[in-house]
């Protein structure tokens, strides 16, 4: 993190980021103190899962749109088959977006998923299946919103080039016109 960083580049939506760490950050804190304050895996495993399942939730619905302007969900069609649908904001709503906000958001769901892999290696080195079991669900959560999330990013710099080639395209055109409408 830069510190030399002028005064007017906070975060734009500090309360959104409060709740996209705090999920994430309750979830693993649980699952790691658990241990010290309870002795029944169910407990440990049904707040564990909810906290994560409540990260997901908010990552995928609230501070994926607001932070770095995108939406991703999944449907099933008419065949049968799983469709990916992806929605991102404008281009110039895009490239508004506050650089701190995108920067926690992507470091967050990255850094997120690589605890759950350490708490789930760990747990298989002390030989606890049960522990795996939680780490599993979790991780899965978390990978969900990777996988969702780039995906719509390619998406969407998929979308811009498109836009960004039909503008050059529609402009290139427009002055030949005109300049063979002089002649």
């Amino acid at each position: 993190m830069d510190l030399n960083q002028p005064a007017g580049e906070n975060y734009a939506n500090p309360k959104t980021c409060f709740f996209h760490v705090l999920f994430k950050a309750a979830a693993l804190a649980f699952y790691i103190l658990s241990a010290l304050f309870f002795d029944s895996f169910v407990i440990i495993f049904v707040v564990t899962v909810v906290l994560a399942a409540l990260d997901f939730w908010v990552v995928k619905n609230v501070s994926g749109r607001i932070l770095v302007g995108l939406r991703w969900w999944n449907e099933i069609n008419d065949q049968g088959e799983s469709v990916w649908k992806f929605e991102c904001l404008d281009q110039e709503s895009l490239a508004r977006m506050n650089k701190k906000d995108s920067w926690l958001f992507w470091w967050t769901i990255y850094l997120n998923a690589v605890a759950w892999i350490f708490l789930g290696i760990f747990s298989i080195i002390r030989f606890e299946p049960d522990y795996v079991l939680v780490v599993g669900v979790c991780l899965s959560l978390s990978i969900a919103n990777i996988v969702g999330f780039t995906r719509c990013r390619k998406d969407a710099k998929k979308q811009i080039q498109q836009f960004a080639t039909q503008t050059i395209a529609s402009r290139f055109s427009s002055t030949l016109q005109s300049a063979f409408s002089v002649v």
